[in-house]
């Protein structure tokens, strides 16, 4: 790195001291060799303030590889992310995190990859691998990862299961925090799960529940996600905890992603009137302190790290600097249009299917099927009523309860079959082998033609995503485990796109088919959903039979 003197003059947003004025920001070697406040700010000049933080996403949800993902994310003000590589690793355990870890390391974008806690999240799926408290251990002991990523198994740390304390016991051993995940729970066993030393939450979805947790003394991730947005329910919080409260996106697909990332929450923030010391703290400060991450917040001695934008309304982003060097300059930054050609990783086992393997007797005509709701990884519980034909449950077009099955990806075992309420398809299928958090094959459909044609097209490819509807097969590819494309993140939009629009054609209204078939595997959020090994309920924490 150079050791040339580097000073960018313009208006200094002093976010820590909650000040503004017209300064110069010298740079040496990669770090803020001093802060010059020359005067009142300068109604001419641009604004220079620190850049911004994801305090929780899954890069792999974004479909295109950390380098890609680095790319588009400084393009928007975001200098560094706090990343769970919990999709990848149950995939391929520890070899998903090193890949992660080692294409991150192209990129000019500041990483902190944690320790996936739970893969497999649950013993009720069927994932591609297991981190077991040793290798948590041997994780959390290395000098790249840097917290424990979010405890999904809450009933395991409230029933005190050993394996998930043991886990625990090694981030605490290493000084390193632990992410949480426990929507929905109050009272006496969510005061047991934060005493266990979790320390945040990303899945509010009222402000009693978050002022609850905050309360506690956890910190609150207000998530803006593809699926799950809960920016509108919880944006309050930022004028009561601004101290307390982290912006994430979690889950972002790449043609939301092509759009914006953080800088989008913290307009929407703005516009609303809320503080701009308040939002940036948020957007900017309280992830370095909570996490201890290695990056700048404009103060002596700082790392580099800093966006330059020409207003504070819209924050039309001009430059991102990160440890001194521009990688983002608005006038002549382009993106790549190349591919990744070698190293992807994958793990893909599974034959093709055959109609007879998604048939469902008809042993009753009224079923339990999961209901969901646009906007929500939440899911109901309802009755439905599925049409019978030669013996056999088929979907109920009229009724909008079409069949619903997961197939191992990993062996070849007999797929799961249920019913779900909501998707809206009148014609056709969607399937895809992003399925949280095994990321087994999972496919919607209005019939079990239509289901096996697009399983089978995924099978063909070892993953992707793909819409299938009289005969043709429309897919993206994800070559990367399953889950992540070889192409920016541009290409890979503007193939997604695509789907959807056809989904949508489809019948379906979903805002994002795609990610909401996603979570319907995702056996550790309420209220029912449907493993490649059955239907499962989180009210009891169990199996349960599709007929009722």
């Amino acid at each position: 790195m150079s050791c040339m003197k580097k000073i960018v003059a313009g208006n200094i947003v002093d976010v820590v001291n909650r000040r503004i004025g017209y300064g110069e920001v010298v740079v040496r070697s990669g770090k803020i060799e001093s802060v010059k406040l020359l005067g009142d700010s300068d109604p001419s000049a641009e604004f220079i303030m620190p850049g911004f933080i994801d305090s929780h996403v899954h890069i792999e949800s974004s479909m295109v590889s950390p380098s890609f993902f680095g790319e588009m994310a400084i393009r928007y003000g975001t200098v560094g992310v706090v990343s769970d590589p919990h999709e990848i690793a149950n995939v391929l355990g520890e070899d998903g995190v090193d890949f992660m870890i080692d294409n991150a390391k192209s990129s000019p974008l500041k990483f902190y990859f944690g320790a996936p806690s739970c893969v497999p999240a649950t013993f009720f799926e069927t994932s591609g691998a297991e981190l077991d408290s040793e290798v948590i251990g041997r994780l959390l002991a290395r000098d790249d990862i840097y917290f424990l990523a979010e405890m999904m198994n809450y009933p395991g740390v409230i029933r005190r299961d050993e394996r998930v304390l043991s886990k625990l016991r090694h981030a605490k051993r290493f000084g390193k925090p632990v992410d949480g995940h426990i929507p929905g729970i109050v009272g006496d066993d969510l005061k047991q799960y934060v005493d266990a030393g979790i320390s945040t939450d990303h899945e509010c979805f009222t402000v009693a529940e978050a002022r609850e947790k905050i309360l506690l003394g956890m910190k609150v991730l207000i998530r803006e996600g593809s699926a799950a947005k809960n920016f509108a329910a919880l944006h309050s919080l930022i004028r009561e905890f601004p101290d307390s409260i982290m912006f994430c996106t979690d889950d972002c697909h790449p043609n939301d992603f092509q759009h914006g990332h953080i800088n989008l929450i913290v307009k929407r923030a703005l516009m609303l009137g809320y503080d701009l010391f308040s939002v940036l703290q948020i957007a900017c400060i309280n992830p370095v302190k909570h996490y201890n991450l290695s990056i700048g917040c404009l103060n002596v001695g700082d790392p580099a790290d800093f966006i330059v934008v020409d207003n504070l309304t819209d924050l039309t982003l001009k430059q991102t600097y990160i440890n001194g060097n521009c990688v983002f300059n608005s006038v002549s930054s382009i993106l790549a249009d190349e591919t990744l050609s070698s190293n992807l990783p994958n793990k893909f086992n599974r034959e093709p299917i055959a109609l007879n393997d998604v048939l469902l007797e008809a042993r009753s005509n009224k079923v339990r099927a999961i209901r969901i709701e646009d906007g929500e990884l939440v899911t109901k519980e309802i009755e439905g009523l599925p049409l019978v034909v030669d013996n056999y449950l088929q979907s109920n077009v009229h009724d909008d309860l079409l069949k619903i099955v997961v197939v191992n990806r990993y062996q070849n075992s007999k797929p799961a079959v249920g019913f779900i309420n909501g998707m809206k398809l009148v014609k056709g299928s969607i399937a895809t082998t992003i399925a949280h958090d095994s990321h087994n094959i999972i496919c919607v459909g209005v019939t079990d033609e239509d289901i096996v044609a697009a399983v089978n097209e995924i099978v063909s490819h070892k993953g992707g995503l793909c819409v299938y509807h009289d005969g043709i097969a429309t897919t993206l590819e994800l070559p990367i485990a399953g889950l992540m494309s070889n192409m920016s993140v541009v290409n890979t939009a503007r193939k997604y796109d695509e789907l959807e629009i056809i989904a949508r054609e489809l019948g379906s209204d979903l805002k994002s088919p795609f990610m909401t078939l996603s979570f319907m595997a995702l056996v550790v959020i309420p209220e029912l959903k449907l493993s490649d090994k059955g239907l499962f309920s989180t009210k009891n924490f169990n199996f349960v039979d599709i007929y009722l």
